[in-house]
């Protein structure tokens, strides 16, 4: 099997919002100075991140730290983070990114079927994504009716209407997401798999708060 590489976060991100996928905005920083003039750019409450190559799993790792709020919190954040890296990360840094709020969480992605191509996925997302397993794919390319469609299959559709005193999903917006998806695929044959996870509904839009992309080497 061809061999692999990861994207960082940041790298993923950028990416993504090249092809139209709607990203949460964020600012990179080398020290815990320059991380909190980012977060003051950015304004209100961020999320830190040790962003690098090498990094996957960063919830698992306690490598992110969210709710954020004024210069102490960032730069206490951000030097815990930078001293908790390893050697085997590579080189890295920090990603500021604001805070998305929102209740309801999807994923969408792609993945590079052997047999197949590309796929588009999109399902029910965050911490709960694997136990649930709400998900539906079509091959790429996808047309509008086609994420149209995915977004019909999913099974729990109550999550897609108003919650909470949260307006319903904006479905135009999401089957966007999925079409932007459908472009990267066309456009960059080196890319394996992409994995947005969450895509967090905030006022009835869906804005990705984390990206992973995979590149074939």
């Amino acid at each position: 099997m061809a061999a692999t590489r990861t994207l960082s976060e940041a790298d993923s991100a950028s990416l993504l919002s090249r092809y139209g996928v709607p990203m949460t905005e964020s600012c990179r920083a080398r020290t815990p100075d320059e991380a909190v003039e980012a977060a003051r750019a950015l304004g209100g409450t961020v999320a830190v991140k040790l962003n690098g190559s090498g990094l996957a799993h960063k919830t698992e790792r306690r490598l992110v730290r969210l709710a954020c709020s004024g210069d102490d919190a960032v730069r206490e954040a951000a030097t815990s983070l930078l001293a908790a890296a390893t050697d085997a990360d590579g080189d890295v840094d920090l990603l500021i990114a604001r805070m998305v709020s929102g209740s309801r969480e999807l994923v969408a992605g792609l993945v590079a079927d052997p047999q197949y191509g590309p796929c588009v996925m999109v399902g029910l997302g965050g911490v709960l994504a694997e136990a649930v397993d709400d998900v539906a794919v079509r091959l790429a390319p996808i047309e509008r009716a086609d994420a149209d469609d995915m977004i019909e299959d999913l099974r729990h559709q109550a999550v897609l209407g108003p919650v909470r005193g949260e307006p319903a999903v904006d479905r135009g917006a999401l089957a966007d997401v999925l079409l932007a998806l459908s472009r990267l695929a066309g456009a960059e044959a080196d890319v394996r798999a992409v994995d947005v996870n969450p895509l967090v509904v905030e006022r009835g839009l869906p804005i990705g708060v984390d990206a992973l992309v995979e590149t074939w080497v």
